[in-house]
């Protein structure tokens, strides 16, 4: 699928960056380039003492930001393939800073749609977030934007053959900034934060996420923003699996914040498609029918006014298996 090919991911320095790049390098020996794009000297650097000319021949860093269209029409030069993983995340810095949210998040995607556009690229996939679906605060108003953005692209692809998809999944497991290495942090403390006891979210792996992009590169007609079938977890379960003696500390929701993830609502149901592994939402103005797409892809409608959110996912993880999985996809050895 890649080997042959030429990859360029922006923000490519981060946790999802790293990971695509090693599994790429694992799985295509042969992929011809693989560029990282991003705005941050020292990160390029950190990373470029893994991943170099030496690991493979492809390797390249590229500083640029994605408000910067011109810099991105010159990294595109000669690119198959764009994965598009920049984007500002904080929830509190984007309230504070709207409009530099809003111009990473929504005119960059505009941006690197204009010239990909410009470009020889064939595949797009950008990564969404759950923040994205019925969004309550800004970040997940500019995803939201960022989204219908990739998937109207394809209106004006013309004669180029270019695709451009979404991938839409929640927080990553032991990412920064979430709730696993927060608690593994505070435990010492014998006390763990609980902003709500019925608070829920859908739990995925950095790998996962990366055979999704994968798998989208591969699959994904354009238009569609595709969403994995994952498990959820309780949050009161994973305070219980990290520090089963400490107390929890109700200190209530924060701004921004929701009880439940959601990544389907029940006003996308009418276009979604049930593929399996994934679910895909489909856009309401493309070069496909609905059932067009069903048959191809062996996918079947859901139901009208279904909902995917982690609170009525009807697949939980126990206690037991939100240890295991920390032990074995965040900190590497037991938690005892």
């Amino acid at each position: 699928m890649l080997n042959n090919k030429s990859i360029l991911i922006t923000g490519g320095t981060g946790s999802f960056g790293k990971a695509f790049v090693r599994t790429v390098l694992e799985k295509f020996p042969e992929v011809d380039r693989l560029v990282i794009y991003s705005r941050d000297e020292l990160k390029q650097f950190e990373m470029s003492q893994v991943f170099n000319d030496k690991v493979h021949k492809g390797i390249r860093y590229f500083i640029g930001d994605v408000r910067d269209q011109d810099r991105l029409r010159r990294a595109l030069e000669g690119i198959d393939i764009v994965v598009h993983a920049a984007a500002l995340k904080q929830v509190p810095a984007a309230e504070y800073n709207p409009f530099e949210c809003i111009k990473t998040n929504v005119l960059g995607a505009q941006n690197l749609i204009e010239a990909c556009l410009d470009s020889k690229v064939q595949r797009v996939v950008a990564l969404s977030t759950d923040k994205a679906a019925a969004p309550i605060n800004l970040y997940g108003a500019t995803k939201l934007c960022s989204d219908k953005l990739f998937v109207a692209a394809n209106n004006i692809q013309g004669e180029r053959g270019i695709r451009f998809s979404v991938v839409r999944y929640g927080n990553v497991m032991g990412s920064r900034g979430s709730v696993i290495p927060f608690f593994l942090d505070r435990r010492s403390s014998g006390v763990l934060p609980i902003t709500d006891a019925r608070m829920t979210r859908f739990n995925i792996s950095l790998q996962e996420g990366v055979d999704m992009v994968l798998w989208s590169i591969e699959n994904a007609e354009g238009g569609e923003i595709l969403v994995p079938k994952i498990p959820s977890y309780r949050i009161t379960d994973v305070a219980k699996a990290i520090g089963p003696e400490c107390r929890q500390e109700i200190i209530g929701i924060r701004p921004g914040e929701k009880i439940h993830e959601e990544m389907i609502t029940a006003s996308d149901s009418f276009n979604t498609v049930d593929m399996g592994d994934y679910y895909a939402i489909l856009p309401q103005a493309a070069n496909y029918t609905f059932a067009e797409y069903c048959e191809r892809r062996g996918g079947k409608p859901v139901e009208p006014g279904f909902a995917y959110d982690s609170g009525s996912n009807p697949d939980f993880l126990s206690v037991e298996q939100m240890r295991e999985l920390i032990e074995s996809h965040v900190i590497g050895k037991s938690i005892d």
